[in-house]
């Protein structure tokens, strides 16, 4: 591995890393570049990630041309729009029901402003689990998305953040579509999300309030 030692980096633990990694949205800054030089860093460090049998059959698709961009935007939009415009907010009787409303607001600010951002990730794995057995889409994914946390826990180290988004891959046509913005083999990989990249306004991210582990813990049996 090349030196991953460049960029500066946030004093944080480990453990601060990991509890403090958000989802970014509206506290993205999109008007500081982001170098390719940190973006290459972070990925020497995600690709430290475990990938099954050492395949190592990722790409990654860094995008910062504003005409890709704003294409790959509109794709978003147009799902974010039927999606976050008809979102009946549930009712679960805990702090999630505090949280929602604001989690629906930056959601549609982010798919406002989703082209403005200075970098936009589609992590890509060769191969395509359409309609496949669940333990075959279960290996797939696994392949990439430890990898691409990886990388989101990079980026937060050193004052940069994300936000892991689907909307343009939910239906095929639009993958399809995004595939052939950013020349993809299509039929060959498929694109594991849409990441906005930039860095955060302020550093300040703290744990989110989540339930407790006692409600989802089981020993032995369900």
């Amino acid at each position: 591995m090349t030196d991953i030692a460049r960029a500066p980096r946030l004093n944080l633990s480990a453990d601060e890393v990991l509890t403090t990694t958000r989802s970014v949205r509206k506290r993205l800054d999109l008007d500081r570049p982001v170098p390719r030089e940190v973006l290459v860093e972070c990925l020497e460090i995600a690709l430290q990630a475990p990938t099954g049998s050492n395949q190592q059959a990722w790409q990654w698709v860094f995008v910062e041309d504003d005409e890709r961009k704003r294409a790959l935007a509109d794709i978003y939009r147009e799902f974010a729009a039927d999606y976050l415009g008809n979102l009946p907010l549930p009712s679960y009787g805990d702090v999630r029901d505090k949280q929602l409303p604001a989690v629906a607001d930056s959601a549609r600010y982010l798919a406002a402003h989703m082209h403005e951002v200075p970098v936009l990730l589609v992590p890509c794995l060769k191969g395509r689990p359409d309609n496949k057995p669940a333990g075959i889409t279960a290996d797939f994914w696994g392949s990439l998305l430890p990898a691409v946390w990886s990388f989101m826990l990079a980026l937060r180290s050193r004052g940069l953040g994300s936000a892991w988004t689907t909307f343009h891959v939910v239906r095929p046509e639009n993958e399809r579509r995004a595939a052939d913005i950013l020349d993809i083999p299509y039929d060959e990989y498929s694109q594991g999300g849409l990441f906005p990249i930039a860095y955060t306004k302020g550093t300040d991210f703290r744990p989110a309030k989540r339930l407790p582990a006692e409600q989802f813990i089981h020993w032995n049996t369900w």
